[in-house]
């Protein structure tokens, strides 16, 4: 009866692990081993041929590192190269993508998607991946091979934030300090009785401030903060999607998206050009406390100075903001900045080094003028200054003059990102294209 009962024992093993693995190996899937949530599961990520031509500065190249991830918005990228794409509409059901170039040729050959809510904000720190929606802020612990240990339950750092359908995205960056910081932009225009409305007058002082049209800092550990947790780290800033902590000054630069119709709300104070050519898109240094100015004065970037608006008895040639910090740069109008990455390489030349890289998504409202922007732009930096003029560093994502002059635009530049070899990805949120950029002197 003992022989009878061993091979039955013996049996029943055997069974078991036929079940759970080969034949005659036993089930080793311990909770080291098992991921705690279920594993991501991997794709071969879509490859588009490429549909326009980018053009750089001699060495500089271009490679379409993925695509068709729909309205991929900002990027971030693990020190051991997974690069995390933050969409605005989901692809397979999700709205963050991960990326892999395991072979290393500059093409990612795995995708993954997880997360559940849309949104723009994505960043990497101290061993997290933090993402945001319209009104929440999350983070989910990395493995240390760059991986996400928790696709399916994320913390939720901030909460309740506003989103009134108008410049809702979160951007997020954080500093060395545990501090993150989050952009809440200004759900209105110009803060008028009646917003966009010709000749309505603006609202003094501006209830959009309390809550919205500035930079808000948190805590980056603490789950579940409100309004009431964080601190308006800086206001008079109309809405910022592009920003980042500059290392080199261990401050916080942000570009704001300048106001829009000057000229068909104040027809008789502006003219079709100015309409189309005012206000300055700006690149700001920020200190807690500061104020940039917005809704009560706009950035004339012809004539240099803080002009006072129209919705406050401005005429286009009074100054204001005696209280207002000025800008560091000042841009084309209309031209969207959507990403901003000091550079912290050594693969591109000196010139770069803490230099800020621009994506600029593209203007909508400039006509009669041509439509603008759709480049990557570059600002050389020397002691966390300007050191010179801004000049274009790479263009063509928008497709021929034709179809950038008229808005048909192929593509529309949105993030930036370096990765640890010192590459720069370019993420597109019109068809979801994500170029790698690299440098090889000439």
């Amino acid at each position: 009866m003992k022989q009878i009962r061993n091979k039955i024992c013996c049996m029943i093993l055997l069974i078991a692990a036929s079940c759970n693995g080969k034949p005659g190996e036993t089930n080793n899937m311990d909770s080291a081993a098992a991921p705690a949530n279920d594993t991501l599961a991997i794709s071969k990520p879509e490859l588009p041929s490429p549909d326009v031509t980018i053009t750089m500065p001699a060495g500089f190249n271009a490679t379409i590192f993925a695509g068709g991830l729909g309205k991929a918005r900002h990027i971030a990228v693990t020190s051991s190269g997974y690069v995390y794409v933050k969409l605005a509409s989901k692809k397979n059901g999700k709205a963050i993508v991960q990326l892999k170039d395991n072979n290393g040729d500059g093409v990612a050959d795995q995708e993954a998607e997880f997360g559940d809510f849309e949104g723009t904000g994505i960043a990497v720190k101290n061993g997290y991946l933090y993402a945001s929606s319209d009104e929440e802020v999350f983070r989910y612990k990395l493995n240390s091979d760059g991986t996400v240990s928790n696709p399916k339950s994320p913390e939720k750092i901030v909460t309740g934030l506003i989103a009134r359908n108008e410049h809702e995205p979160k951007a997020i960056r954080l500093d060395n300090d545990g501090n993150i910081y989050v952009n809440i932009g200004a759900f209105s225009n110009s803060c008028q009785i009646e917003d966009r409305q010709t000749g309505s007058m603006g609202i003094k002082p501006c209830p959009v401030l309390d809550s919205a049209a500035g930079i808000w800092q948190f805590k980056a550990d603490k789950l579940n903060q409100t309004y009431g947790d964080g601190l308006r780290y800086a206001t008079g800033l109309r809405n910022v999607v592009g920003l980042d902590w500059n290392t080199a000054t261990n401050t916080l630069f942000v570009m704001q998206h300048g106001r829009d119709q000057l000229g068909s709300i104040f027809p008789k104070l502006y003219t079709t050009k100015q309409n189309a050519e005012l206000p300055a898109e700006c690149l700001y240094e920020l200190h807690k406390g500061d104020n940039a100015g917005w809704p009560y004065i706009y950035y004339d970037g012809f004539q240099n100075k803080k002009i006072l608006a129209p919705e406050y008895g401005g005429d286009g040639k009074k100054t204001g903001g005696n209280d207002a910090i000025n800008p560091l740069v000042a841009f084309p109008a209309h031209i969207a900045p959507d990403g901003l990455l000091f550079y912290t390489g050594s693969q591109f030349p000196e010139k770069y080094k803490n230099g800020a890289f621009v994506a600029f998504h593209g203007s909508w409202n400039r006509a009669p003028e041509p439509q603008e922007g759709f480049f990557v732009a570059f600002v050389p930096f020397k002691n966390g200054k300007p050191s010179g003029k801004w000049e274009i560093f790479a263009n063509g994502f928008g497709g021929t003059p034709d179809q950038v002059a008229s808005g048909r635009t192929v593509h529309r530049p949105c993030g930036l990102a370096e990765g640890p070899d010192g590459s720069i990805y370019v993420t597109d949120d019109s068809k979801g294209t994500v170029w790698k950029i690299t440098y090889k002197a000439p």
